[in-house]
Formats: C-alpha cells, structure tokens, sequence
C-alpha cells in the first residue's frame, strides 16, 4: 500500500529524544532523523549556560521541547519547520 504524499505531510514530526551538545541542541524525531539548531537561534537559549541547556525535556508527546528553569517552551514541529526567533550568526 502506497501513502501518498498528501497523507505523509500531514503526519507531524515528534521527538522521541533530545540532547544539548556544545551549545546545539539535537532532536531524535520518531521517523529517524536527527535534526540540530544553534540554541543561539533562540532569545532565551542564547542567554542559558551550557548547564543549563543540558536540563531540556520532552513534553506533549514529544510534541514540545521544555526548558523548566529557563520557562522556555519551543515546539518539534516549528523547528523542523525552521521557525527560529533569531538570524543565523555564522561564526568569526
């Protein structure tokens, strides 16, 4: 049986893992891939310590990044989307 395209693109991506590695964060999504952003792409993740990058969770389903003492909240599918709050900053 073949899925088609339309029906492929509605399924939404959720992340079953998640990790910070020198000030990236890496998202483990459920159809395998593993997709990466600069937390500088992000106000609040620009201004957290490394420490505090390492404390992300997953929430809703894996729907949701958590950030509980940064109350910060970024969703799977908007980073999959590329939806960043800040330009890319290409290094000196």
């Amino acid at each position: 049986m073949n899925t088609s395209t339309a029906e492929r693109e509605s399924i939404e991506p959720a992340a079953i893992r998640v990790w910070a590695e020198k000030r990236t964060i890496y998202v483990e999504l459920t159809d395998g891939r593993i997709i990466g952003f600069p937390a500088d792409r992000f106000k609040i993740l620009a201004a957290a310590s490394d420490e505090q990058l390492r404390e992300v969770t997953l929430r809703l389903n894996g729907f949701a990044l958590r950030w509980e003492n940064l109350d910060e909240d970024i969703t799977v599918p908007g980073i999959v989307a590329g939806n960043f709050q800040l330009p890319f900053k290409k290094a000196s």
